[in-house]
């Protein structure tokens, strides 16, 4: 492979890959909490692409409830500019953690006051999320829909760089997309690792009986940890779509699964194991030559799977030890 190629697949990777981390992190969060997966987190990813368009455009057309709706006739205030978008996405992905909220409170806590099986609260998250997405579906339909264009305000749609006689070409939303990515995990770390709200998600992690003796509002924490999961789902849905495009409601399901290919791999409950876990898919789908991309989706699965193989803790979980 030419170094231009090595480097534009790498790019195009870290772009994509690190959108995967900042969405897997919401399982991660949850799964370290409460150790069972959200399977409503796809929806929220969808619903915060659909709150961030809602915000930008207000434009449904064709089908739904919501067909021939315009809820800006003279034109969007958010739209037209980078720091419109920018606002729209911090609504969209604040309203997305909202639901979050939501989900918590009617698919776990009633599970969880009563002591049941955890995999009653996970199929019930399933249920929640099938609803979530029927709803978008009568609301407006199932087409896709695509953000306007400007909403980067002036950037050039690309940026050339030249390696001898070979050009690499890597989108500006691409630029865009890891650099937000990378500063809100680097802000997470800092909250998880450095705040008081940080190492009381922590300790709830670690052990929710010892906590609630040390005062600490495990289900208040909980809450919040809904809330951070939904925001950075809904965060990560509106950055695709900006990239993409919303390929209607159901767009959300592959990247739910990808996220839980990404947290297995890295390690259950691993935060930086969910970054890595994001960063190494998002490098191997890259690499699939363009003559095989139709098969792009099962490379994050057989990874997974040969990895598993060899350390089937995942790469930076730890192996758990059973006392008999």
């Amino acid at each position: 492979m030419e170094l231009s190629s090595l480097l534009q697949n790498i790019l195009n990777g870290l772009a994509i890959g690190s959108v995967y981390a900042i969405f897997a992190l919401g399982y991660t969060l949850i799964f370290s909490i409460l150790g069972i997966i959200n399977f409503a987190h796809g929806a929220v990813f969808t619903l915060g692409a659909y709150f961030t368009y809602t915000l930008i455009s207000g434009q449904f057309e064709n089908n739904g409830l919501l067909r021939g709706l315009n809820l800006f006739p003279n034109g969007s205030p958010l739209a037209g500019s980078a720091w419109g978008f920018a606002l729209s996405a911090l609504i969209g992905s604040l309203l997305a953690g909202v639901v979050g909220v939501i989900i918590e409170r009617l698919a776990f806590r009633p599970m969880r006051t009563r002591g049941a099986d955890p995999l009653l609260a996970l199929v019930s998250s399933l249920g929640v999320a099938l609803v979530i997405v029927n709803l978008i579906q009568i609301l407006v339909g199932a087409e896709s829909y695509s953000f306007p264009e400007g909403i980067y305000g002036d950037l050039p749609s690309a940026l050339l760089f030249h390696l001898g006689d070979k050009v690499i070409i890597i989108r500006t939303v691409q630029v865009i997309i890891f650099a937000v990515s990378m500063v809100l995990l680097l802000i997470l770390g800092l909250v998880i690792g450095r705040t008081r709200i940080g190492k009381a998600l922590r300790a709830v992690a670690e052990n929710p009986g010892t906590a609630s003796l040390l005062g600490i509002s495990v289900d208040r924490f909980i809450v919040i940890t809904f809330f951070l999961a939904g925001l950075l789902g809904g965060l990560a849905g509106t950055l695709v779509g900006s990239s993409f495009g919303i390929a209607g409601p159901y767009f959300g399901v592959t990247y739910g699964l990808k996220g839980l290919a990404v947290i297995v791999l890295g390690g259950l409950g691993s935060i930086p194991g969910a970054v890595v876990g994001g960063l190494v898919i998002g490098l191997a789908e890259a690499f699939v030559p363009a003559e095989y991309s139709a098969y792009k989706e099962a490379v994050a699965f057989a990874l997974l799977f040969i990895i598993l193989l060899v350390r089937p803790q995942g790469l930076l979980g730890r192996a758990q030890i059973q006392k008999v």
